[in-house]
């Protein structure tokens, strides 16, 4: 039985240097465009970012340029940027908005090659809000979007970024809120839209890098003072973990690898880019990790996908 193969891509800002940069060095070290390999697609926030670029033929490694090349400008640092995010957005929306419209200019997300899914939130109406290709005869609406508006609907992540208004005036905002770690949404959507068996399913999921962190006994019986800055981390990182064992269970665990290594509290951060660390830490990541990967994902080529619209 031919497998059905889904890479899902974590949300994590600047950090998806290191995704774009694992899957960079798959390519280049197997003699592969890795894409190949996968019939669907689901990014958030960066992962959201890095998988449109994947889908309309981008190689990771232009993908890393991007990052490099465009990353100091959407996340600047300086006096005052800090403290701004108090009572603003700490960055403006701008910058980011013109690096997305120089990567993908005019294409729409109809022109991807794959199915992808993109999660993002529509604060307005508080629900969850898909963006997905035309892979089932439902679809007749996103295909229809500028790919540069879709990355900034995921990627919109609140206090960093305003919300995103630009398709109808919905308020949309940072899919990580929900679905940080997209994998169980890939795995509803191959089962539920693309009538996909439970049992020929695998799935790739990359993270951004996981901190070891200490959490300390004040939050025990801590009250917002004592929460306000860990909430956050704690919420993102119970999501992954949940996320990845309900995978695990549905699946079984020799069907959802996950690659997201520990790092050391402090190293990286989602909004700096440390280019030499992360593309270090990808490089060895994934030196480790291509065996695997061919083992388990190339046995099967995905099929040609061929939209409805």
């Amino acid at each position: 039985m031919n497998s059905f193969q889904i890479l899902a891509l974590d949300g994590g800002g600047i950090k998806g240097l290191f995704s774009a940069a694992v899957l960079t060095h798959l390519d280049e070290d197997l003699q592969i465009n890795i894409i190949d390999y996968f019939d669907l697609i689901i990014g958030t926030s960066t992962g959201g970012i890095i998988a449109l670029g994947l889908g309309i033929g981008m190689r990771p490694h232009e993908i890393v340029s991007f990052y490099v090349k465009k990353g100091p400008e959407i996340f600047p640092h300086g006096i005052g940027i800090g403290i701004r995010q108090f009572w603003q957005n700490k960055f403006y929306a701008s910058p980011l908005e013109n690096a997305l419209k120089e990567c993908f200019k005019d294409k729409l997300l109809g022109e991807s090659k794959k199915r992808l899914v993109i999660p993002s939130y529509n604060l307005g109406d508080d629900d969850v809000y898909l963006f997905k290709t035309a892979h089932h005869e439902r679809l007749t609406r996103d295909y229809k979007v500028p790919i540069w508006k879709v990355a900034l609907a995921t990627s919109a992540a609140p206090t960093y970024f305003p919300t995103f208004r630009g398709i109808n005036h919905i308020r949309l905002i940072d899919g990580g809120i929900w679905a940080n770690n997209p994998t169980m949404v890939g795995i509803v959507e191959a089962v539920s839209m693309l009538g996909q068996a439970l049992d020929s399913i695998k799935v790739l999921s990359l993270g951004t890098t996981d901190e070891i962190k200490i959490r300390a006994d004040k939050l025990d019986k801590g009250g917002f003072w004592q929460w306000k800055k860990a909430a956050l981390d704690v919420f993102l990182r119970a999501q992954n973990i949940g996320t990845f064992t309900q995978a695990q269970h549905l699946l079984g665990k020799n069907k959802v690898i996950r690659l997201n290594p520990k790092v050391p509290a402090g190293l990286f951060k989602m909004d700096k880019l440390s280019e030499n660390e992360l593309l270090s830490k990808a490089a060895h990541e994934s030196r480790r990790f291509a065996p695997q990967f061919k083992e388990v994902f190339m046995n099967n080529k995905a099929q040609e996908f061929k939209p409805f619209h």
